[in-house]
């Protein structure tokens, strides 16, 4: 069998038998019907031919053959660290784990959230603060977010922003790129010159320690810049706050920074989970998802994310961040490896890391090398006139890197795997030998406080112990490995085993982002081929991979053309035309590249209104930036007019930016590069099978037409005119084998016939549940793309029973529901995608007709409005096996309804959770054991 027979689930046969429920002779005739002639691409794609599972895992091994694994010793936000092989192989490599999505669904979410409450009461144990989110993409982005969230927190009004001169290179060039859009202005200060802050600003940058490895006393900054009305973000090494002084215990209102070190591997930059924090006060400003504490039904103590209200699809444009996504696998992985070491491990990790520093700086003094900075943790700065370059070179000439500041200063970093035959090496370089270790000149500063002191941070020490803790909580979880996840819009289909083996090899995992060129000619291979590849489905002519999320592509794309306006004197050209039905990244993504979002009218069949487009156009044509539409719609329909729609805005000199999240329609079928569209971001995560990872991570790389090349992401510390949107140039490039194999393995017929299949199989389920739940837009013929909406407002309005009583009722059904409400209130948004076979398409389908004859049972009077299988779900096994059962239905209704096999029932661990009581007592860190007990 090939691949692509693997990859998607139905066969030939069980097409046959969809096609002829939908009344098409074959998938040709229906992606002739389906896709609009004036998009249609008929040409074959110039991709290589697919090669096998084991052809492609040789090219891979090949291709990582050409990086070299040395030992990082750079710094700047990244370190060497031992991902522990009982979260490696459990985690990591997990499905239950990779293959989860975000915890919309919070019911069948319990232990990822679980997991993600125990990293968020790590960071805020460490820093010192009140609340932690969920994670962030990278340390340089949630610094950026800091930012804003200080400007818009913060008493003083003024438009500066002040920065420790002693930041991370590659943070600097975020803040940059964020701050000149919405007009603010950077200002560097020098700590160790004294200089004095600005005399107005609304924020503080801090690094601690600095990027030149110097641990400073802030806290006379932290005075004068609250004085000022302003708010100080302190950008901290978890690993350092181990043994130095939280940020919050000398005022810090922000903590940003990465938790890379604890046990994520360096995958040439990401991806890693960044974190936020900040004091009381501040948490319902926290950009991102926050995971809380509630209740469900019984009362019992339950998880959910907290907050949702904050969410880009509900406030749009008036969204203060377009981050709708977590980092959460790598943030599940950094929360474990605490739980594994607990504080005495972490400790004993820091306090060996800072020795080994102590002995290069005390070696390089007695040497008579100068070191810049008494006080550090893990990075030395030496000061070598002249011979910088030659240090590093005769360092690595042995398979150690270091930092190359100048032509005459040399940084050192140590870390986990750092060993006292790399001091060896590293003196050898510098040509002094080994001799006694420095005193420690950050003593002062010293941590008194403990941290981690809740009982899950010190009961695994077992490998037992630990192995049992991780199953416990993925048997909690509903994830891809379980069944379908028919969510619109998010696409969650097959992650295939081969398609991740790579990334766990050495060769990619262990290669830090700004080793030697020499070392990384691999990686450079791999990730010049995708973008070629990317560029010839999308028809564009050039791709940056750069973007950790799709977030982060809609932002470099909308800077992208703002760059290229400013390029021709359009100063301007502000207003972005959205859609009324576009993802609420959009609006938010276009005001924070400085634009002015108007919105768009879509007409009675979820299109884009041409009338409205037109006068809006009229009305802002001097103004007019561009336009961001999402193809096929965010309702699911193949839109007829989109070329004329980009002849529109191109006549009144806009550009057309075309959201990628629905490419699984289009993929060698059409080309957003070749009708009409100037940019896209592209989400691998969901055409291209990188895995959800229940809720991150992800990559977003922006593709765009020849103009526009110019102005795509550049490196983030040699960026010098071009704007970064990740703290590393080629982002999360750690996980880039996985669509590099997927796409390998596809080849050109292969990725065109999924796209026929997940045409195929959407219009299978609206053509089956088309009588039981109106199927709410359709295109030509009755035709949906790659999703379906099913309206449930009559239903709501007749009997009562919400779009919330089906999609846990579907729990009970052994399904994740459908996305719930978006982009229409009040409805389900199916995207069956092509990986699921027919048996589970019908499943689906099966479940979701029983449940309407649920409803119907409840509008006939036989069961009650408020007390039925509906209103009760989801039904855990404590409920249906409780001594009292007080419910005008059978128990075997509640936990075994229609179609469920009872020998693979999946019982979720708690009952509804009441959302509103989370949120009006938000709880944001892991609740005592007690609180647990009956």
């Amino acid at each position: 069998m090939t691949f692509a027979s693997r990859h998607i689930g139905p066969d030939p046969d069980e097409q046959a038998h969809m096609l002829k429920a939908i009344g098409f002779p074959s998938l040709d005739a229906l992606m002739d019907a389906a896709v609009p002639e004036v998009i249609r691409w008929t040409e074959a794609l110039d991709l290589p031919a697919a090669a096998s599972e084991e052809e492609t895992i040789a090219e891979l091994r090949e291709i990582a053959a050409r990086n070299v694994v040395a030992t990082p010793m750079i710094g700047l936000g990244y370190h060497g660290t031992h991902t522990p092989a009982v979260i490696k192989r459990n985690v990591l490599e997990n499905p239950s784990w990779y293959t989860a999505y975000t915890p919309y669904q919070p019911e069948i979410s319990q232990g990822r959230l679980e997991a993600l409450l125990n990293f968020q009461t790590m960071v805020t144990d460490l820093t010192g603060l009140t609340t932690a989110n969920a994670s962030m993409l990278d340390e340089g982005t949630a610094v950026a977010e800091a930012m804003t969230l200080a400007r818009r927190s913060a008493k003083a009004k003024s438009e500066v922003y002040a920065v420790d001169s002693d930041t991370l290179p590659q943070t600097l060039s975020i803040l940059r790129t964020r701050a000149e859009p919405l007009g603010i202005r950077i200002v560097l200060v020098d700590l160790d010159a004294g200089e004095p802050l600005p005399a107005e600003f609304f924020g503080l940058h801090l690094q601690y320690p600095g990027a030149s490895g110097a641990v400073r006393d802030h806290a006379s900054y932290i005075a004068a810049a609250h004085e000022a009305g302003a708010l100080v973000t302190v950008a901290a090494d978890l690993l350092a706050l181990t043994l130095l002084r939280a940020p919050g215990e000398i005022g810090a209102d922000i903590a940003a920074g990465t938790t890379q070190r604890f046990g994520v591997p360096l995958g040439f930059g990401g991806p890693h989970a960044g974190y936020l924090a900040v004091r009381a006060g501040l948490e319902r400003s926290l950009p991102g998802r926050l995971v809380g504490v509630s209740k469900d039904a019984d009362g019992a103590p339950a998880y959910r994310l907290a907050l949702q209200t904050r969410e880009q699809h509900i406030r749009r444009e008036k969204a203060t961040s377009n981050i709708c996504t977590a980092q959460v696998l790598l943030a599940v992985m950094a929360s474990m490896y605490a739980v594994y070491h607990g504080p005495d491990g972490l400790r004993r990790i820091a306090e060996r890391t800072h020795e080994h520093a102590l002995t290069i700086a005390g070696s390089l003094t007695a040497g008579g090398i100068s070191v810049l900075h008494d006080a550090f943790f893990d990075t030395v700065t030496a000061v070598v006139p002249g011979r910088a370059a030659d240090i590093v070179a005769a360092a690595a000439s042995h398979g150690v890197d270091l930092r190359l500041v100048d032509a005459d200063r040399v940084s050192v970093a140590t870390d986990e795997t750092t060993t006292a035959a790399h001091v060896e090496t590293v003196l050898a370089a510098f040509g002094v030998p080994v001799a006694a270790a420095a005193a420690c000149g950050a003593q002062p500063l010293g941590r008194t406080t403990d941290f981690l002191t809740h009982p899950v941070f010190r009961t695994h020490r077992s490998e037992t112990s630990m192995l049992r803790y991780l199953r416990k909580l993925s048997d909690r979880d509903y994830a891809l490995d379980r069944g379908m996840i028919p969510l619109g819009s998010c696409t969650m289909k097959l992650n295939a085993t081969t398609e991740m083996e790579a990334v766990t090899w050495p060769e990619f995992a262990d290669i830090h982002p700004y080793a030697p060129a020499a070392r990384t000619q691999g990686y450079e291979h791999l990730v010049s081929q995708l973008e070629a590849w990317l560029a010839e489905i999308t028809g564009y002519d050039a791709v940056s991979v750069q973007p950790n999320a799709g977030s982060q592509g809609e932002l470099a794309g909308l800077l992208a053309i703002r760059g290229y306006h400013r390029s021709r004197g359009d100063l301007e050209r502000n207003v972005c035309l959205i859609p009324s039905s576009a993802h609420g990244t959009n609006a938010a993504s276009a005001v924070m590249a400085g634009m002015r979002v108007v919105v768009v009218a879509c007409d009675a069949d979820g299109n884009v209104d041409m009338t409205d487009l037109s006068a809006k156009i009229a009305a802002h044509r001097d103004a007019l930036a561009a336009i961001m539409v999402t193809y096929p719609s965010t309702h699911g329909v193949y839109e007829t007019s989109i070329s004329d729609l980009c002849a529109a805005v191109h006549e009144a000199g806009g550009q057309v930016y075309v959201d990628g999240a629905n490419l699984n329609a289009l993929v060698g079928y059409a080309k957003p590069g070749k009708f009409g569209a100037d940019v896209s971001h592209l989400n691998l995560h969901k055409t291209f099978c990188i895995p959800h990872g229940g809720g991150g991570p992800g990559v977003g790389p922006v593709a765009v037409r020849a103009h526009l090349a110019d102005f795509l992401p550049g490196d983030p510390v040699l960026a010098g005119e071009h704007h970064a949107v990740s703290a590393a140039a080629h982002g999360s490039a750690g996980i880039l084998p996985i669509s590099w194999a997927y796409l390998r393995m596809m080849g050109p017929d292969g990725l065109a016939a999924a796209t026929g299949a997940a045409v195929l199989t959407a219009n299978y389920v609206a053509s089956r549940l088309r009588d039981h739940y109106p199927v709410l837009y359709a295109g030509a013929g009755g035709l949906v793309a790659h999703e379906c909406i099913l309206d449930l407002r009559p239903i709501t309005k007749a009997t009562g029973v919400s779009v919330d009583d089906v999609a846990k009722r579907l729990i009970d059904y052994g399904f994740h529901a459908p996305t719930m409400s978006f982009p229409v209130a009040g409805t389900l948004m199916v995207e069956p995608t092509e990986s699921e076979d027919l048996t589970e398409l019908d499943r689906f389908c099966d479940a979701m007709i029983a449940i309407k004859e649920e409803i119907d049972q409840v509008a006939a009077g036989e069961w009650p409005a408020g007390d039925n299988p509906l209103a009760n779900a989801p039904h855990t096994a404590a409920a249906v096996t409780a001594d009292e059962w007080n419910h005008p239905y059978p128990r075997s209704i509640a936990g075994f309804p229609k179609g469920v096999d009872r020998t693979a029932k999946y019982w979720p661990p708690v009952r509804r959770i009441d959302g509103a009581y989370g949120d009006r007592n938000l709880v944001c860190s892991c609740p005592a054991p007690e609180a647990f007990e009956d």
